[in-house]
């Protein structure tokens, strides 16, 4: 979580450093992107407590906030009319992208798992069956003879 810290307080800094040089927002969408898939992924590690303790966890997502609450006014002061609603649109948009997604990947995930014990299953079967059939086999021929 540290690593994502960095990243987005880096972004942050670039961003409001190119917005206060008289940049537009276009110019720093990169660096934007990056903050908000860094504190995309701080909120999900710091729900699962990634390793921290919940004080630490809760001052991260809290500095993340106050961040996010002044690139909203750069957003609205710098940017064109609805800009900042339009953003939160996309950003709606693109986390259930990223569901479904992760959904996909879940779902191949899961069939391969299925695909790996079918085959397991499968190999187990001939396994123990080919021994069964000849030791019977053999059982019959020499009752036979």
């Amino acid at each position: 979580m540290l690593l994502e810290i960095q990243a987005a307080n880096a972004a942050f800094a670039i961003i409001s450093k190119a917005i206060s040089n008289g940049k537009e927002l276009h110019d720093v969408a990169k660096d934007a992107q990056t903050y908000f898939d860094n504190k995309s992924s701080i909120s999900k590690k710091a729900n699962k407590n990634g390793g921290k303790s919940e004080l630490e966890a809760f001052m991260a997502l809290e500095k993340l906030r106050e961040q996010e609450a002044h690139l909203k006014q750069v957003f609205i002061y710098a940017g064109r009319p609805g800009l900042y609603d339009d953003w939160l649109q996309y950003q709606a948009k693109a986390k259930r992208a990223r569901q479904e997604a992760e959904r996909l990947r879940a779902q191949k995930s899961a069939a391969i798992k299925r695909r790996i014990l079918y085959f397991f299953t499968a190999l187990c079967t001939v396994l123990v069956a080919v021994p069964v059939v000849t030791f019977l086999g053999y059982i019959v021929i020499n009752l036979i003879i």
